[in-house]
């Protein structure tokens, strides 16, 4: 049976240097970084180094960079410490942000009684800036505005550079999850205005369980995990030294053939869109991902013709002939609800029909495409 990969945007197959540097990692630069013999300095120093590596290629001091276990914990991090320590007493974000901003958000509403304002979104799922702009003004409070760069499930890629000019503008902080663009697109954290970045590993052909905040000097934020000194006393706990190195391997290596792979990827999913549109009549994608110019490269969602009974089987009879795509955000999966996503922005009518997430790699092939609608096409005919 023929075994085709399509959801990236869930996590990505490891690159072969990542796997051979972690392996190294953990045959033989096993020392603790935290000790202070030769076995822990050079553990150490490769820590620093990645640290370091990370930095430059985003424009950032390394003190800016703190390693995380991924960007569940980041987003957390960030969110919690700012209403804690930086008296943020109203967070700004959206409808479609991702569960690790969307319920972190909830619980400090309960936790600390803190205003959560809901930004508009357009019938495509943008967040409305001209509401934003209300939303940032309502008050004197003080205020963090929580926007992702691209939505994990739509691919709609937000104005980052403008939300930040505009938070600056009205005395807010800007926050945003870019655990679906850091490894795909070039950073530059000196010209966008953004005080706190996440990133994943696993999204860019790296480990899971690895990840980082990018939190900008001086910001005031204080541990949220205490214990050892790690990470310079901002995140304790022992480092998880493999992880890093394999971050690291995947960040360079992603940004050495950032140009090249991002052709390859914008191809792939190019002729993904050309084809379904030849081939299954009916088809809609949902949010912008199926406009080349305004989507990310990395995804399309794509809402099929075919009755909500039907579209019961879908997902099980794609695994069934070997293909891997996902109806939402992995970390839905074992929840009977729909795409809080979707929700959003379709009409009752509109969910009805099944969607699903296609996300694509350096490692899928045109090959890939065609078998997978292929399959599309037979049990929409059937």
């Amino acid at each position: 049976m023929q075994k085709v990969y399509l959801d990236n945007a869930a996590t990505t197959q490891v690159r072969d240097e990542v796997i051979a540097r972690m392996q190294e990692a953990l045959a033989v630069h096993y020392g603790n970084p935290s000790s202070t013999h030769s076995f822990g300095r050079s553990a150490k120093t490769m820590v620093e180094q990645a640290r370091k590596t990370i930095a430059k290629t985003l424009n950032a001091q390394a003190s800016e960079i703190i390693f995380t276990s991924g960007g569940t914990e980041a987003d957390n991090m960030i969110l919690r410490c700012a209403v804690r320590d930086l008296g943020v007493k109203t967070i700004i974000t959206s409808r479609i942000e991702h569960h690790a901003v969307l319920h972190t958000v909830e619980e400090l509403e309960k936790e600390y009684g803190i205003e959560v304002g809901y930004v508009d979104l357009d019938e495509v799922g943008n967040p409305k800036l001209d509401h934003l702009e209300q939303l940032l003004q309502k008050d004197s409070s003080k205020k963090l505005v929580s926007l992702m760069h691209v939505n994990n499930e739509i691919g709609n890629v937000v104005d980052i550079e403008a939300v930040g000019k505009m938070c600056k503008a009205n005395g807010a902080l800007f926050h945003s999850d870019t655990v679906q663009s850091i490894g795909h697109y070039p950073w530059d954290v000196q010209s966008v205005q953004v005080d706190f970045m996440t990133a994943a590993a696993h999204k860019f052909h790296g480990p899971k369980g690895i990840g980082f905040a990018f939190i900008r000097k001086n910001s005031g934020l204080k541990p949220l995990i205490v214990g050892g000194a790690q990470e310079r006393g901002f995140r304790a706990g022992t480092e998880p030294f493999h992880n890093i190195v394999g971050l690291e391997e995947a960040f360079v290596r992603a940004y050495e053939h950032l140009e090249e792979e991002t052709k390859t990827v914008k191809e792939l999913k190019k002729y993904f869109l050309e084809k379904v549109k030849e081939e299954i009549p009916g088809a809609v994608f949902n949010g912008l991902s199926g406009d080349m110019d305004k989507s990310t490269y990395t995804l399309a969602n794509v809402r099929l013709p075919l009755d909500k009974q039907k579209g019961l089987m879908l997902l099980f009879h794609l695994d069934m002939k070997g293909i891997a795509c996902s109806k939402g955000s992995a970390c839905q999966s074992g929840s009977d609800k729909g795409s809080h996503v979707l929700t959003e922005i379709l009409s009752d009518g509109e969910l009805a029909k099944p969607s699903l997430r296609f996300s694509f790699s350096m490692y899928n092939t045109k090959e890939d495409l065609d078998y997978t609608i292929g399959v599309l096409k037979e049990f929409i005919q059937v």
